[in-house]
């Protein structure tokens, strides 16, 4: 959500703003209803002034008995207009949020310019791109050859977009997850956290997920939501709060299922484990003081780089340009690995600072150690990283010509020792 006085003292800029992802202008329309709001708040503000001086002036008449029938007629059609002004004034900053909450974070200013991903920057690579002696296998050849991966019945138990796992398979997804997990908690600081995986409608709204991406999200007759990433309950957990500066940051990581409907994704990754509509994945969020976000997104992404690195893949880090960035986010690295089977870069982790963005829609606050009043916290967000992703890239890059898969030394302890995978 954005500052409706930031759009008040510069709407050129705003416009601006907008501009560099392709959006036209909101300020004209926003500041018309803004006038039309403030002018009803002030007419009610003088009209009740206006009410306290003839509720003084009818009580003084009525105690020295003159007519006060004047008055109270004035009294009374002065309450029905300030109902109307009040209403005016709701009706006009009901407007004015409607549009607000549908605008995307505005961008820091070096974001690269872009349409589109074509226009993302590669800042680094890490390890070369394999040079595998045989033809690699993708995930779902190696999976599906011995049947620890089995899509045909997971579209009969729900559809598509659904995987099973069975075997070792199967605790190689459980290892990466608990190894992720334990990585962030124990060495890179963030609080273990169990979160509901159903959450209400002002969660979502909270961290930007409505009203615009109402359609990739799974809701319940009862009103509730499942989480499409651990994201959404993690960082409510500061709304409507106000947080003493000395408590942050705060860092916390949560391993949870996800949930998405892949609502604009048809015709995409149909094949394999890529984009599903449930997955696990370890998340991680930090809420800091506003001067303090820049450093926190390079250390919560080398957080994620670390992972990567430990499983012996190969990642690049890109920075998003304009056109590609998320909607809630000012500033946005990808973490991307190199899949053998598939010859490609694919994104593995997204991590992004939000700015105040999500906390003004979530109304969280931090008391500053020094100085009056309240200030908008900055929130972050990251994966750390998806597990199934992870599991994919750990199976094409560890690949043998056999079929085979060699499991990476971080994750033997979560596999009993075991460390090859046969022929599956």
């Amino acid at each position: 959500m954005h500052d409706i006085r930031a759009v008040r003292a510069d709407p050129a800029a705003f416009d601006a703003a907008l501009a560099r992802r392709g959006l036209p202008p909101a300020s004209a329309e926003l500041m018309t209803l803004d006038a039309a709001r403030r002018a009803a708040q002030t007419a009610a503000q003088e009209g009740q002034a206006r009410r306290n001086a003839l509720a003084k002036e009818i009580g003084q008449g009525r105690r020295s008995g003159a007519d006060t029938a004047a008055q109270e007629s004035e009294a009374t059609a002065l309450r029905a207009r300030m109902e109307g002004l009040d209403a005016e004034a709701a009706a006009a900053e009901a407007a004015q949020a409607r549009i607000l909450e549908a605008l995307p974070n505005l961008l820091d200013p070096d974001v690269p310019d872009g349409a589109n991903e074509a226009a993302n920057v590669v800042l680094h690579q890490h390890g070369a791109i394999p040079d595998l002696p045989f033809t690699p296998r993708q995930h779902f050849e190696l999976g599906e050859a011995g049947g620890g991966m089995d899509f045909a019945t997971a579209t009969k138990l729900a559809g598509s977009r659904f995987t099973v796992l069975r075997g070792p398979l199967a605790r190689l997804e459980r290892a990466i997850g608990q190894w992720m997990l334990n990585l962030q908690v124990e060495e890179n600081g963030y609080t273990e956290t169990v979160v509901p995986l159903l959450v209400n409608e002002a969660s979502v709204h909270g961290t930007g997920q409505l009203p615009k991406f109402k359609d990739d999200l799974f809701v319940t007759t009862d009103g509730r939501y499942l989480i499409p990433t651990a994201e959404v309950p993690l960082t409510n957990t500061v709304r409507d709060e106000i947080v003493p500066e000395a408590s942050l940051p705060i860092r916390l990581a949560a391993l949870t299922p996800c949930f998405r409907s892949e609502a604009g994704s048809a015709g995409r990754d149909t094949r394999g484990m890529i984009r599903q509509h449930q997955f696990a994945k370890v998340e991680m969020v930090s809420i800091t003081a506003p001067d303090a976000s820049a450093e926190e997104h390079e250390r919560m992404t080398r957080c994620a780089e670390r992972v990567l690195t430990e499983l012996g893949l190969t990642w690049r880090r890109v920075l998003l340009c304009a056109g590609d960035t998320g909607f809630g986010a000012a500033r946005t690295y990808d973490l991307e690995v190199w899949l053998p089977g598939q010859g490609a870069w694919r994104e593995i982790s997204s991590c992004s600072n939000m700015r105040d963005f999500q906390a003004r829609r979530m109304n969280a606050r931090m008391k500053p150690r020094e100085g009056k009043g309240n200030v908008v916290l900055h929130t972050l967000n990251g994966s750390g990283v998806a597990v199934g992703r992870a599991l994919i890239a750990v199976m094409e890059t560890h690949q043998r010509e056999d079929g085979s898969i060699a499991v990476p030394p971080v994750l033997r302890p979560y596999m009993g020792g075991l460390d090859v995978i046969g022929a599956v």
